[in-house]
């Protein structure tokens, strides 16, 4: 009866790792290997904590504290680009500055009055006055570092010993450094703000006496009515008044040429000269009815000489008053002499009356002063692109305005800037063909371009990550899961003289019989079935020895073929 030499139809995950060679092994254990770490790898890198800023610009003496106090506390910590920044994990930033802040680190922070909480026990007057100076510099930096636009400040006060022995005290001054944001920049407010918190943070201190400076020693509170050159702020008003105008233009002309068919540029020169002129006009003189008296005095006086007695011989005539003169006179009558003696006695005699009456003058006092930023003259420059015309066809070609279209839009801008020919306005409208624009060619490759740049660096490590984990499973795990997965060949039964040619190939010396081959047989004789087949266990052997070994190694066991 024939041996039959086959597999088990259902080996194991062991039988098939048996049936494996010793480097398949290698190389399936050295895949699984990597590819387990490449993963581990992997997962770690994708829930790596996010970095933040705990502190910047830190000096060196700070910095070194803060590392040694975050190596004691176990927390980890890393440097930005230039050492400018400590950054920790994302979630541990404000429990870390908390514990940090209770040690007292980073030390150059700003400290305010909490400086006079730890006064010592016999603190002098000069040391307690230094505090507070200290304390009050400090909360000073902390008010003006709140600003947006100041990236970090330093205030400096002069507060001199007040002593009432002195006539004249000195006062206290101030000086401040900023340090602003790139980019940002102080107004005229915020500065005059920054100088009186300042001036009102300290008794009896003039806003005159504090000075601010920029980082690059810039005087930044000067007075600008001494400060030489143009004012800042009349440049930024021209510069209003002149985008007003043109966006005037802009708007009147757009609509009948097109948005991207006029361009429209505004001159305009203003005065800030500041005048001020007084005026003083009196009216003519006016009737004495209408006149307003203002004062009046009245003077009279008589002067003359002492009458003298009556003569004559006493009688009835000498008795007797004197007679009415013919002639008028001038003055009051003159009054009767004693004794009925007339006053011709008395020709030496004078009287005299003065009257003085003023009147108010009129007088009228008008002060005019002149307004501040007032225009004297708009120069107004406008192109006008060519119009585009299709005609029939469907043909679109570039004409040129009409002088009537040119005249109207004139007219238009005219009177859209106010155009006063009095003060020398211009307005001058022009019709030309626009340049076409030529697309920006970027000539960069794209591998040296910013954006690519920062693309492949985020995706590097995932993507090399992923690459790598599928090299390993294509080119390692996958050819050795193929083989233990790969079914096991079945042998065909062998008669007597098969079995005999196998156990002759296994034996150390082997009976080799004069066996001919599939090819020996003659074209009237073919080979016989059973050399066909032997030739087929030949060529498995050769194929497949370790097949081949197992089935003579479960033979040699007297195991029963499946």
């Amino acid at each position: 009866m024939p041996a039959v030499a086959t597999l088990p139809v259902n080996p194991t995950l062991g039988q098939r790792l048996t049936a494996l060679d010793q480097g398949q092994r290698i190389r399936l254990a050295l895949g699984i290997a990597l590819f387990v770490a490449i993963a581990v790898v992997g997962l770690v890198m994708g829930r790596q904590a996010e970095w933040r800023v705990l502190y910047s610009n830190l000096a060196d003496k700070d910095g070194g504290a803060v590392i040694a106090q975050l190596t004691t506390m176990n927390v980890p910590y890393k440097y930005t680009e230039g050492g400018g920044a400590i950054l920790v994990p994302a979630d541990r930033v404000h429990d870390v500055r908390l514990k940090l802040a209770s040690q007292g680190l980073p030390k150059g922070s700003v400290s305010g009055f909490e400086m006079m909480e730890a006064n010592r026990f016999g603190m002098t007057q000069f040391q307690e006055r230094l505090t507070f100076q200290r304390g009050l510099e400090g909360e000073l930096t902390r008010s003006i570092q709140a600003l947006s636009s100041v990236s970090s400040a330093r205030v400096h006060l002069a507060l001199p010993n007040q002593n009432g022995f002195f006539r004249e005290q000195q006062k206290p001054s101030a000086s401040v450094l900023l340090s602003l944001h790139p980019g940002r920049a102080l107004d005229k407010g915020q500065l005059a703000g920054i100088v009186h918190l300042v001036a009102s943070s300290v008794p009896e201190m003039n806003p005159s006496a504090v000075s601010v400076l920029d980082d690059t020693g810039k005087l930044l509170s000067a007075n600008p009515d001494a400060a030489a050159g143009v004012d800042a702020e009349q440049l930024q008003y021209v510069q209003q008044i002149e985008q007003l105008y043109s966006r005037r233009i802009l708007d009147m002309l757009e609509p009948l040429v097109g948005k991207q068919n006029v361009k429209a540029q505004v001159t305009a020169e203003l005065d800030f000269s500041q005048t001020e002129s007084t005026t003083e006009s009196h009216k003519p003189n006016q009737t004495p009815d209408s006149g307003a008296v203002r004062s009046q005095q009245l003077v009279e006086s008589t002067n003359g000489t002492q009458p003298t007695p009556p003569a004559g011989v006493p009688g009835a005539t000498t008795n007797q008053p004197p007679a009415q003169p013919a002639a008028p006179i001038n003055g009051q009558p003159q009054a009767l002499a004693a004794n009925g003696q007339t006053a011709a006695g008395a020709a030496n005699s004078s009287s005299k009356k003065e009257s003085i009456i003023n009147y108010e003058v009129d007088k009228t006092i008008r002060v005019t002063k002149g307004a501040v930023g007032t225009i004297k003259r708009i120069n107004a420059a406008v192109v006008l692109n060519n119009q585009s015309v299709t005609d029939a066809k469907g043909v679109t070609t570039s004409v040129a305005l009409t002088e009537a279209q040119l005249e109207k839009m004139t007219a238009l801008v005219r009177e859209t800037v106010g155009f006063n020919q009095d003060r020398g306005d211009s307005v001058n409208v022009v019709n030309a063909p626009f340049a076409p624009e030529k697309a920006v060619v970027n000539d960069t490759p794209v591998w040296r371009q910013p954006e690519v740049q920062e693309l492949a660096r985020s995706l590097a490590w995932p993507l090399g990550t992923l690459g790598l984990a599928a090299l390993v499973l294509l080119g390692v795990i996958r050819p050795a899961m193929k083989a233990l997965t790969q079914p096991a060949p079945v042998a065909e039964p062998l008669d007597n003289n098969e079995v005999a040619q196998l156990d002759a190939i296994e034996n150390d010396q082997p009976e080799r019989p004069q066996l001919t081959g599939p090819g020996t047989g003659t074209d009237t004789q073919p080979a016989s079935p059973s050399e066909l087949r032997l030739e087929d266990a030949r060529k498995l052997t050769r194929d497949n020895p370790a097949a081949v070994a197992n089935i003579v190694k479960a033979w040699m066991n007297g195991e029963a073929p499946a």
